[in-house]
């Protein structure tokens, strides 16, 4: 695979908000176990907490957090970090990755089956997709703690 084309094309690839985003407060979340109000993820990652609503929203329908009973009752995460991926965290908010149409459900290009490039597509749908399934929560954590221990 050659990198520059890779990069090329990362430089045009955007995800979306709500991941970005997202991935910000399952950090928030993770590095809080025993829970976390909605109102102080927001205020630390800087979200406006209108737009954590639904970012909330979509985490606990996709079984990463749960609820904490109780009075002002916040969140926690549904399982360990090291058993939740970034691509998961993705999948929240996201459908399958698919670089280009010929990877999505409705693929209606005519030349799928005489594309010449369709293969380097795949491959790196794929390792983007890897690269993200095996990134967990708890990598990204360990990271973010050597960040804090550096300043």
């Amino acid at each position: 695979m050659h990198s520059t084309i890779s990069i090329e094309f990362i430089e045009y690839m955007k995800i979306n908000t709500k991941v970005r985003y997202g991935l910000r407060a399952m950090i928030d979340i993770a590095q809080n176990p025993k829970g976390v109000l909605q109102k102080d993820i927001a205020q630390r990652q800087e979200i406006p907490l209108k737009y954590l609503d639904s970012l909330i929203s979509n985490l606990r329908n996709a079984g990463l957090i749960v609820n904490l009973s109780g009075r002002g009752s916040g969140y926690r995460l549904a399982e360990n970090p090291k058993r939740i991926s970034v691509y998961d965290i993705y999948r929240a908010f996201e459908p399958e990755l698919a670089l280009v149409n010929c990877f999505c459900a409705t693929n209606e290009c005519w030349r799928t089956n005489i594309c010449p490039t369709k293969d380097y597509w795949f491959e790196l749908n794929n390792n983007i997709k890897s690269t993200m399934t095996g990134t967990k929560l708890s990598d990204l954590m360990t990271k973010v703690n050597e960040k804090k221990s550096e300043n």
